[in-house]
């Protein structure tokens, strides 16, 4: 594990210490959703130019790949 600080105004932090909030924990769930979130985000994008990549390859040549994938089984 590796520590990250942050700065929070007076007022912010006695209302954390008056709602007994736990800053690690509500942290930490923050950056992971954060963190799931821009990786989907980057697997759309690479979604995307895969689409735009297939486009261009015609239909009967996808066909054959997928038929010669079959009979190496």
């Amino acid at each position: 594990m590796t520590s990250v600080s942050v700065r929070v105004d007076r007022e912010l932090r006695e209302k954390i210490r008056r709602y007994g909030i736990n800053v690690s924990e509500v942290v930490r769930r923050a950056l992971e959703e954060e963190v799931k979130r821009k990786e989907e985000e980057e697997l759309r994008a690479a979604l995307r130019n895969m689409k735009e990549i297939l486009k261009k390859i015609p239909d009967e040549e996808i066909v054959r790949a997928v038929r010669e994938t079959r009979d190496e089984e």
